[in-house]
């Protein structure tokens, strides 16, 4: 391997410089930390659903949360959601997602345009024809009126297809054409930032604009937002959409992010999971963080290191402490960020053997190394570096995580 090649790796590339935009107290860009939102699927008209969602995605870290607003009973449900939330305590900014008929929506409901933090909008289907124009042009200036940040999000799956027609066709005269792909890439540019300058064109100012650029294929998002970054300094919004379901979803979502993140391009992200059946909506908002948290450029919670396991490993005392331990880590973190400020920078090791044990468990703030198959029945620990003490018997498990929370209250509390 190259010495540029692993310089590559080992660092970063500085941030891209981008306008900041306040989305409902939530800076976005501007060298802000990179921000997690997230999105609801609940039926925006059910008010009780939604808050409930809305309120588990903000309870589970999404510092944005986007809800549906397609029809005049959703629209009419936002304020009252947006009470509803302010009342329990949940002060999460709420993104009006607007297709097709997302002008007259906020026309007829004025108090859904002042109660939304920032409103999204399609370039691909504001409007068709000779009505296009128009009817963009009333979005943002009910943007503009109520003093709200529009996200300019291009999708492929429903491109301008007069702009693709036109590009495809001039594309043709080349005498060197460009594959249909690139055209397609280009397309996707062009439309955001035809969109994003007409906003400024009407009023909008550039610290209320953000873009993003959906696409479900990895190296056609990759080529997408390296193109947009170098050719604005709008915020950037990430997310690869129909990004799957489960580890394919989290692997395409991670490979595509992670290499733009690296690059410094991306001012906020989401995971586009598609959740199996009755499963937990907030699974996205954990990949989101834990991307961001392992490639290093924020924490959300402790981070719990655990051995994968081996030979020597043949009990499942580790693997079930490892366990027990990140969960419950995850699920007191709410009340943690309040109690325990700086909480979440923790760092937690549980290793099943002698190998690699104690080692790792120095490195950590506090860790364990428990026994391996045929190693003595003693489970050494460590506080910051130090060995402090040795467990023995039935009750390891139980000891050791009493121990992380007496570590937490003492060096956070």
């Amino acid at each position: 391997m190259t010495e540029n090649a692993l310089n590559f790796i080992s660092a970063p590339f500085p941030r891209r410089q981008s306008v900041g935009v306040d989305v409902g107290g939530i800076m976005v860009g501007g060298g802000a930390p990179i921000v997690v939102q997230s999105m609801t699927n609940t039926d925006t008209a059910d008010i009780d659903k939604t808050v409930a969602q809305v309120s588990a995605l903000a309870r589970s870290g999404s510092e944005l949360v986007r809800i549906t607003v397609d029809k005049d009973e959703a629209a009419a449900a936002v304020p009252k959601i947006k009470e509803r939330l302010q009342r329990i305590g949940v002060e999460v900014p709420l993104i009006g997602d607007f297709h097709y008929i997302g002008h007259k929506l906020l026309a007829d409901h004025p108090a859904c345009a002042e109660a939304l933090d920032k409103y999204r909008i399609n370039p691909g289907n504001v409007g068709f024809k000779k009505k296009k124009d128009q009817q963009y042009s009333q979005i943002i200036e009910t943007a503009i009126r109520y003093n709200k940040p529009v996200r300019i999000g291009v999708n492929w799956g429903s491109l301008d297809q007069e702009l693709l027609t036109h590009l495809m066709d001039e594309n043709q005269q080349k005498g060197s054409p460009l594959t249909a792909e690139q055209v397609v890439r280009e397309a996707i540019c062009q439309s955001g930032l035809h969109s994003a300058a007409r906003a400024e064109e009407l009023g909008l100012g550039r610290d209320k604009i953000i873009l993003s650029a959906k696409v479900s294929q990895v190296q056609d998002l990759i080529s997408v937002y390296v193109d947009l970054a170098a050719r604005c300094d709008y915020a950037l919004h990430l997310g690869l959409t129909e990004a799957g379901m489960g580890t394919k979803g989290i692997v395409a979502s991670s490979a595509s992010m992670g290499i733009l993140l690296q690059q410094g391009i991306g001012d906020t992200i989401r995971i586009s999971l598609t959740p199996e059946p009755g499963g937990d909506r907030t699974r996205e908002v954990q990949v989101s963080q834990e991307l961001l948290q392992t490639m290093g450029f924020r924490s959300f919670v402790p981070i719990v290191a655990a051995c994968p396991g081996c030979g020597r490993t043949t009990s499942t005392v580790f693997q079930e402490l490892a366990q027990d331990i990140q969960e419950h880590i995850r699920t007191s973190m709410p009340q943690w960020r309040e109690k325990y400020p700086g909480v979440e920078a923790l760092n937690v090791a549980v290793m099943g053997c002698i190998v690699n044990g104690p080692g790792e468990s120095k490195h950590a703030d506090i860790g364990i190394s428990l026994p391996g198959t045929g190693e003595t029945p003693a489970a050494p620990v460590f506080i910051d570096g130090q060995k402090t003490t040795t467990l023995r018997g039935e009750g390891i498990a139980d000891e050791f995580k009493g121990m992380v929370l007496e570590y937490i209250e003492q060096r956070y509390g």
